[in-house]
């Protein structure tokens, strides 16, 4: 087999099915060529909003509905499609109402993280195939839950951590696959963001008018209400989500494991915390440094805010992964990738390899291979295994953080065995009536 098909095949390794791969289910579950593709949005603003936009260019789809909890963003979304395609969608508040229509064949979930999992298994549970955000979810516990209901329900899942689907990244992850590097011993990912200053604390205040700030809650935690914790900031607080690490972090390390043909750590341990900014108004820290142990490799994780550097690359401040070789190391960003060859006797260990230049837009190839894989009831380039094993090292470093300790990581029974504390993060604890999926 060559080096390039040992590739393809080991890059969707990672996950671990269920039962069996969607590609060999019934035909009964299965679009037809002639039907044309119906979708609905959960959580219309943000990365949501570019999903589906990126999804409609696909021929032969249609957006039926959209959801949110803001009545005025909702209308306006609403308007805008009919501005653009001469169709407007029917609104929901509710996603368990917009999953009732029978003319719906797949949903987009662009919500907050602590919302991911409830709408995703009801989206299963109704027949739907969905494409849900990164991470997938706000603990490892839902994670997990939520590759249970995909195969239970036989439904094509594709997570948003389009790097999976981008020629960009496949290119540079196939030189890393020819063996030219010698053993990797370490990889590195970072996000160094130029953001994070400015965000000081405010009072709370009533929400905004037309915003059911309740059902923006859903199960996480009664609270007043907040304009730090609404909107993009909300990833900055442990109730919604996990802060970088959960957020760049996701899309930086799922790229290790798919370099590196990895699932999960054998431990992990975290330094750092609000050092930049400590008056601030995050709960989550803006500098970390997480170091995992794979067996085989070590990854290290690095996180700051307000430091829009790039390790190894220096035409952006992307996010970015490192794998650090015998005979040199492969840099990539979303901007590009090069080769940077080490030296023994004044020679190169390897060929220098100049940056290539990313050339299409890879959230455009995932949205069509979502597409495509509706039709076809084959896996998709990122399965929910992928998205789980991402969410799993993800919210593995900040559990560490949290608890100030080195985590020993049983995968198999899916628990921390040295600190009995950490497992008390595996599991979310949902506001009532909110309730966990019980398959």
């Amino acid at each position: 087999m060559s080096n390039r098909r040992k590739f393809l095949k080991n890059l969707g390794a990672a996950s671990i099915a269920t039962t069996l791969p969607i590609s060999q289910l019934s035909a009964s579950n299965s679009v037809k060529d002639k039907d044309g593709i119906r979708v609905a949005l959960i959580g219309v603003r943000g990365m949501g909003w570019a999903n589906l936009n990126s999804f409609l260019k696909n021929p032969g789809t249609k957006c039926t509905a959209l959801c949110d909890v803001d009545a005025d963003l909702l209308k306006r979304r609403a308007e805008e499609l009919k501005t653009m395609t001469g169709h407007r969608p029917k609104t929901y508040n509710k996603h368990e109402e917009l999953l009732k229509m029978k003319a719906l064949d797949a949903v987009i979930i662009g919500t907050p993280d602590h919302w991911h999992c409830i709408q995703m298994t009801d989206a299963c549970a109704a027949g739907k195939d969905v494409y849900v955000e990164k991470p997938i979810a706000n603990s490892i516990m839902e994670a997990d839950l939520m590759v249970k209901a995909a195969r239970k329900y036989n439904r094509v899942v594709q997570v948003g951590q389009w790097q999976r689907s981008d020629p960009h990244w496949i290119a540079a992850l196939e030189y890393l696959n020819t063996g030219a590097l010698g053993r990797i011993r370490q990889v590195k990912a970072w996000a160094t963001v130029n953001y994070g200053r400015g965000f000081e604390v405010v009072p709370d205040s009533e929400p905004p008018t037309g915003v059911d700030y309740n059902r923006w809650l859903g199960p996480a935690p009664k609270r007043p209400f907040n304009q730090n914790r609404f909107h993009g900031s909300f990833r900055y607080f442990w109730d919604y989500a996990g802060g970088l690490m959960t957020d760049w972090g996701v899309h930086m390390l799922d790229m290790v494991l798919a370099g590196m043909n990895a699932t999960a750590p054998k431990s992990v341990v975290a330094i750092g915390g609000k050092l930049a900014f400590p008056n601030n108004a995050a709960e989550t820290p803006d500098t970390l440094t997480t170091v995992y142990d794979f067996g085989n490799f070590s990854l290290i994780w690095e996180q700051f805010m307000a430091m829009g550097t790039s390790p190894y690359l220096e035409d952006t401040g992307e996010p970015g992964v490192a794998f650090i070789g015998e005979n040199g190391i492969l840099a990539i960003n979303r901007a590009s990738w090069k080769v940077i060859p080490l030296q023994e006797d004044g020679k190169y260990l390897t060929e220098v390899l100049p940056p290539r230049k990313r050339t299409i837009r890879g959230l455009d190839v995932h949205t069509k291979n979502f597409f495509e894989c509706i039709r076809s009831r084959k896996d998709p380039n990122c399965t929910i295994e992928m998205g789980r094993n991402a969410a799993l090292v993800a919210h593995l470093g900040n559990i560490a953080y949290r608890t100030g300790k080195k985590l020993e990581w049983d995968d198999a029974k899916r628990v921390v065995t040295n600190v009995s504390e950490a497992n008390t993060f595996l599991k979310p604890n949902y506001r009532a009536p909110w309730q966990i999926w019980q398959g």
